[in-house]
């Protein structure tokens, strides 16, 4: 019997110590939630390609092999598990999952997002419940503008929508003067995004060509309708050559095949503020001639940029998933750097030591950090709104390639095109965009 108890004490002891062991284990690993369409219309060309970046940047973090400056393993030395969940349900569902994951799994962070509205219906209640929020995609300016003024926790490490806007505005001033001979008209879907999508370029059109008027009345079809034969209808009747619109996700693939199939793009130039998301993935199908923007040195504006982390970038990304980057994966692989930058950054200023939450917000709040193909500045909100670069151009068609590329692309600058600090989207436009620097 002693002999028996003997043993059961020192298995219990092992079974104990392996517990132990691999608590701590679990402790070393940081947990990033990562909220991204993966069902439904807006999943095949936003949400899984965000899924497929977020999984290439942890690879090369976990396993230390991306480039400078980011080639040390982990983030302040901890392996990441992204913790994918769908972010399809509206706003309501996404607070509740918000919560959960804080709450009750314990997360470190949250890193994504795609739609404006979610990003609208959980900026308060990141902040409410103190979690670590990195924005990736979702481009409303009425974030840090209206819901939160005061952030600590919440990050965008992209443009948002105004400066995308302000972009188009300048490059169809400049390049498309003949196009716009007789105005402009907008195609948008009738929800704040594409409300402010269009109040932002129609702005920006006034201040950079006031003699260029828009037309009287604007198509805004209900959201998700998926059928847009009277806006087409309407829109080959109109006399303006220049369309604006922001459709995204399953509405933009709709139209486009609707469209097409009648010859609409023949006959107008359409400025698709999220079209680069379906260009990859419809290839010959999207008509040639038509802007596309990815509110950032992004997808297919990417091609060609030639650093270590670019090249590191396209080459794993199409080896593994057998097609190009698109905006998306760069944004979502962007947001993953955000937070590796903060936390490795906060670990130095820690004197080696595995930083805070706390830490990791300062260094993150106001920084300036190398992005795959460009550079991030941390520059509006109190340090929690990034701005970029923004490029623009036209869509064609590369059989040598065998992938659409852009032509006559125009690059801006990030301080031409956004708001300075302190300064408010509509008050900048509507004030004449003062402190815009563009060269």
């Amino acid at each position: 019997m002693k002999h028996v108890k003997g043993r059961a004490a020192v298995l219990l002891a092992s079974v104990a110590s392996v517990a132990l062991i691999a608590t701590a284990a679990s402790a070393q690993t940081l947990k990033i939630a990562v909220p991204t369409f993966l069902t439904g219309g807006s999943a095949p060309a936003f949400g899984i390609p965000a899924k497929n970046g977020v999984e290439l940047i942890l690879k090369g973090i976990n396993e230390g092999t991306l480039p400078a400056p980011y080639n040390s393993v982990g983030l302040a030395g901890r392996k990441a598990e992204p913790l994918f969940y769908d972010e399809m349900g509206g706003g309501t569902k996404q607070v509740t999952e918000l919560r959960n994951k804080a709450q009750k799994e314990k997360v470190d962070m949250i890193v994504g997002y795609i739609s404006s509205g979610t990003c609208a219906a959980v900026a308060r209640v990141a902040e409410e419940v103190k979690l670590l929020t990195i924005m990736t995609v979702c481009g409303t300016p009425r974030v840090f503008e209206e819901l939160v003024k005061e952030p600590k926790y919440v990050f965008r490490t992209v443009a948002h929508g105004t400066g995308n806007n302000t972009g188009a505005a300048h490059y169809a001033a400049k390049m498309l003067k003949d196009e716009l001979k007789d105005g402009y008209i907008g195609l948008n879907q009738n929800y704040a995004w594409g409300q402010d999508s269009w109040r932002d370029f129609n702005l920006a059109m006034g201040e950079i060509a006031p003699d260029v008027k828009p037309a009287k009345k604007q198509q805004f079809p209900k959201l998700f309708s998926g059928q847009y034969g009277s806006e087409i209808s309407a829109l080959l009747r109109a006399k303006q050559k220049v369309v604006h619109s922001s459709f995204w996700g399953g509405d933009l693939e709709a139209f486009l095949a609707q469209g097409t199939a009648r010859g609409l793009f023949k006959r107008k130039t359409f400025i698709f503020t999220v079209g680069e998301t379906v260009a990859y993935r419809l290839g010959k199908k999207f008509p040639s001639g038509q802007l596309v923007g990815t509110r950032g040195p992004y997808g297919i504006y990417a091609v060609g940029i030639d650093t270590p982390l670019n090249n590191w970038f396209q080459k794993n990304y199409r080896e593994i998933y057998k097609e190009p980057p698109s905006q998306p994966s760069y944004q979502y692989a962007q947001g993953v750097l955000a937070a590796k930058y903060a936390y490795d950054k906060a670990m130095k200023d820690n004197g080696g030591k595995f930083p805070t939450t706390d830490q990791v917000i300062a260094a993150l709040r106001g920084a300036t950090f190398t992005s795959i193909a460009g550079t991030v500045e941390m520059a509006l909100s109190h340090g929690h709104q990034a701005i970029t670069e923004d490029r623009w151009g036209l869509t064609a068609y590369d059989e040598e390639k065998g992938e659409l590329v852009v032509k006559d692309v125009l690059v801006l600058g990030a301080k031409c095109v956004n708001p300075p600090d302190g300064v408010e989207s509509v008050p900048w436009l509507k004030g004449g965009m003062k402190g815009a620097k563009c060269g």
